[in-house]
């Protein structure tokens, strides 16, 4: 199988903090994402976005991938080490496998990267992280996983109820007096939305005269598109409230829409005469009130 540099995908240094690794991740996720990308093969490097930043911003698996060193080049001829399966997890562990769809570079080194031990008797099990996106965890769905007892396998079907939240567990109960399992849910990176809690928190750009003048803005949410009225002089960094938008619950999460005034450039003579008379009749500073 061919070597994956998820660093290089993503465009950032080995010493790249988890903020710098987000951002990256963010700015290809919008650039490639299926649904509004006219990049060519758009989907496979969504993907391949996703899945770098899976590995990166999880510091575990961050640290296990640094083992396998420097000396690699994306796309080169690879092969895990003999050792990696009793260095990476708990020999013994109760594990589970859940590869998402990755590819088979991403399956051999993490696919069984379900965390802790497993055990006997009627004991709740720590079965590891399971993985959702944003629109499973509003809407709810079911998942089917493979877990790993003492080499053998067995299928346990998960139902992830409407609303589930990041870090938030899931108990299955045991069969035949097998321990019952739990899942700490954790929601994927969207190219759009941020969740915190049960609010939903998205950026919301905005040409200068939308902000100047107000306007009436079509904005996308987890339910559905919302027309939202942005007010006359609207600011970067103001934040507007879509009440009961976000996460369902008792109560409902929000969304919170983030403004972004975002100029143009003047890349034509009629652009930047526009901008000369914007500066003739505003006479504006926006540094006023420096010393």
């Amino acid at each position: 199988m061919q070597y994956r540099d998820y660093y290089q995908i993503l465009g950032v240094t080995r010493t790249a903090d988890a903020d710098e690794v987000k951002r990256a991740y963010r700015k290809l996720a919008r650039k490639y994402h299926p649904d509004v990308s006219k990049e060519k093969n758009a989907e496979d490097k969504f993907k391949e976005v996703q899945e770098a930043y899976e590995v990166l911003r999880d510091a575990e698996k961050r640290a296990a991938y640094d083992q396998l060193g420097r000396d690699f080049r994306n796309g080169q001829q690879f092969r895990p080490p003999p050792d990696w399966s009793q260095r990476f997890g708990q020999p013994g562990s109760q594990r589970f496998s859940e590869a998402n769809g990755f590819s088979d570079f991403f399956s051999s080194l993490f696919g069984g990267s379900g965390f802790g031990a497993g055990g006997s008797g009627h004991a709740d099990s720590d079965a590891g992280h399971l993985d959702v996106s944003v629109e499973e965890a509003f809407g709810g769905t079911k998942r089917r996983v493979a877990l790993n007892e003492n080499g053998r396998q067995r299928q346990v079907d998960v139902q992830i109820p409407a609303g589930v939240t990041e870090g938030q567990s899931l108990r299955i109960p045991g069969v035949g007096g097998r321990s019952s399992l739990i899942f700490r849910i954790r929601l994927r990176p969207h190219h759009l939305y941020d969740v915190v809690g049960k609010d939903v928190q998205i950026e919301l750009p905005l040409a200068p005269w939308e902000a100047a003048l107000g306007a009436k803005v079509a904005v996308p949410t987890l339910g559905g598109t919302v027309e939202l009225t942005v007010p006359a002089g609207a600011q970067s960094g103001q934040k507007l409230r879509l009440r009961a938008r976000g996460f369902p619950g008792t109560p409902s999460g929000d969304q919170i829409v983030t403004i972004k005034v975002v100029t143009p450039t003047a890349q034509t003579t009629a652009a930047k005469e526009a901008y000369e008379r914007m500066k003739r009749d505003f006479q504006f500073d926006p540094r006023a009130d420096w010393p």
